[in-house]
């Protein structure tokens, strides 16, 4: 499995440690994050990853910012992508099971144990394929304003 990553200046460290991380669970990791902490424009790096994603070249997308809205913002304009700010364990379970978000945005400075515990919980839930979840999918994938 491909875990696709991105990141602004304030998630450099933190990108790091989740790299090798990921690496160490055995996952391929694509690394299109900044690894400076020279101030950087955030959406740049949410619609790559967004475009990989959607490309299929990656099965997840993990992105990091200073609080993950910027970033979840961007990565939904990308056709195709599913991005959840995530600050739960809940959460990232949720966005999978009823949304099939195949992106989770998370703010930079959350502990490194609760970071790995929210990737490890959205890459390994599986989308439920109950009616109403699929429905309210298509309602949402549909949408033409």
């Amino acid at each position: 499995m491909k875990i696709c990553i991105a990141n602004d200046h304030r998630g450099v460290q933190r990108k790091k440690q989740l790299v090798k991380f990921l690496e160490k669970q055995g996952y391929e990791v694509i690394n299109l994050g900044t690894d400076s902490t020279e101030s950087t424009d955030y959406p740049i790096y949410a619609f790559k990853l967004g475009k990989i994603v959607a490309n299929k070249e990656a099965d997840f997308g993990i992105l990091l910012c200073r609080t993950g809205i910027g970033m979840s913002i961007a990565a939904n304009k990308v056709k195709g992508i599913r991005c959840a700010k995530v600050n739960t364990i809940e959460e990232a379970k949720l966005t999978r099971i009823d949304n099939n978000s195949n992106v989770i945005a998370i703010k930079y400075n959350i502990s490194l144990l609760k970071s790995k515990k929210l990737l490890k919980t959205f890459i390994e839930t599986e989308t439920s394929m109950d009616e109403r979840h699929v429905r309210r999918r298509n309602l949402i994938d549909n949408y033409n304003d």
